[in-house]
This record gives C-alpha cells, sequence and structure tokens, in this order.
C-alpha cells in the first residue's frame, strides 16, 4: 500500500513508519519542518513538506497526491495555546478530509484521544482539546470515508510491550506510543476495521488479536 502520514515526525508516526516500510509498504509523511526529513527518511518513509495550518486543501492535495491510506497523527501538542488546538487537531483534519476526498482516499485513519467529546468544555486548555477532538472525530465519522478512529489513552515512550487492550469504552490507562504505532499498522492492514472507533490501553492481549477481535475478525 501507499500510505501519507499527517504528523510525520511525531513519535507515534515515527514508529509507525518504520513499520510499515518493514512490511514492504510506501510511505509518506507530512512535516512543516525540513530538518526533520533526515528522521522520516531513517524510518523509511519520504518526507513532504507541508504545512497543514498554512495551506488550503486543494494545495495539501496536491502535496499529498495519489494514495491507498491516510494516517492522522498530527497535534498541537500539549505546550501549544487553544487556538492551535482548533487550527491543527481540528482544521488539519478538515482540510484532509477534504484533501483525501478530492484525490480518491476512500481509507483515513485518526490517531484521536480517550474521552474526545464534541461538546467537551472550550476551557481553554484541557477540555478544548478534547472538544476539538471530538469534533474531528465527528466531521470523519459523516464524510463517507472508510474511517478508523483510534482513541489512545495517557501516551508514554517506555518500549512497546507488544500486548493492548482494545475496545469502545475503556477504563483510564496508559500505552507506549510504539503500541499504538503497531495498533494503527494491523488497522491499515485490515478493511474489517472500517468504519469503527475504539479506546486502546495497554493489556494483556497481542495487538494482532486485539485488533482482529474488535473488527470481528
Amino acid at each position: 500500500m501507499e500510505i501519507v502520514i499527517a504528523g510525520g515526525h511525531g513519535k507515534i508516526a515515527l514508529h509507525l513508519e518504520r513499520m510499515l516500510s518493514d512490511r514492504g509498504h510506501s510511505v509518506r509523511g507530512l512535516i512543516r519542518d525540513p530538518s526533520q526529513g533526515v528522521d522520516l527518511s531513517g524510518s523509511g518513509a519520504e518526507p513532504v513538506i507541508c504545512d497543514l495550518e498554512a495551506l488550503e486543501s486543494d494545495a495539501i492535495a496536491d502535496l499529498i497526491g495519489s494514495a491507498d491510506a491516510f494516517v492522522f497523527a498530527a497535534g498541537a501538542g500539549p505546550g501549544s495555546g487553544p487556538e492551535r488546538k482548533w487550527t491543527v487537531d481540528y482544521g488539519g483534519v478538515v482540510k484532509t478530509i477534504e484533501a483525501c476526498r478530492k484525490n480518491g482516499i476512500d481509507r483515513y485513519v485518526i490517531v484521536s484521544a480517550m474521552r474526545a467529546d464534541p461538546d467537551a468544555e472550550d476551557d481553554g486548555g484541557f477540555g478544548t482539546y478534547l472538544r476539538a477532538k471530538g469534533r474531528a472525530d465527528q466531521k470523519l465519522a459523516e464524510s463517507g470515508l472508510g474511517f478508523t478512529i483510534v482513541r489512545p489513552g495517557m501516551l508514554n515512550d517506555y518500549p512497546g510491550t507488544g500486548s493492548v487492550e482494545a475496545g469502545t469504552k475503556l477504563d483510564r490507562g496508559d500505552i507506549p506510543r510504539e503500541d499504538v504505532a503497531v495498533a494503527i499498522a494491523e488497522v491499515l492492514e485490515s478493511q474489517r476495521t472500517s468504519g469503527i472507533s475504539f479506546d486502546l490501553v495497554g493489556g494483556d492481549t497481542p495487538v494482532e488479536i486485539a485488533i482482529s477481535q474488535l473488527s470481528g475478525g
């Protein structure tokens, strides 16, 4: 498959790029900073300079080009203000949905967050983050694309265990970013995950089995 990843220099994305490349897929990563390109190349991905905040959807579509699937792993980050929660976590999704439609890319996987809620309090802090994420998820679910919404728990940088818990609504928990990347790779390789949303935390079930059970085999 040809796969494009927004937020290509993020920690989850770098893990994912390496995994997908190792599995024989062709991967392109969208980045704002050209200096990050060397890290993407080292992970087996082709870097594409694309500023999701500055560009409109038509220009983004031109940069994305053709692909079999699109992954939104971008984010404003915990140190950003409320405005960037809307321009990146929400606005970036809206623009890339439109770009995927224009380019005929039907498969769209998004890295969301547990408790993302379109009606969360717009408090300028974490509530705004959950609201922006929730509204982005809502837009994607209504887009007509073959979507999968992955909602990981609290992310950490411990080595992946290869085991998770996946379900419609789980208790809060932590999960290594590496295990999130493995789960996304499994999602991309299974058409049965199209049209579903799920929480993801650390657990005792091998990732491949957890995703297979979630998607009905």
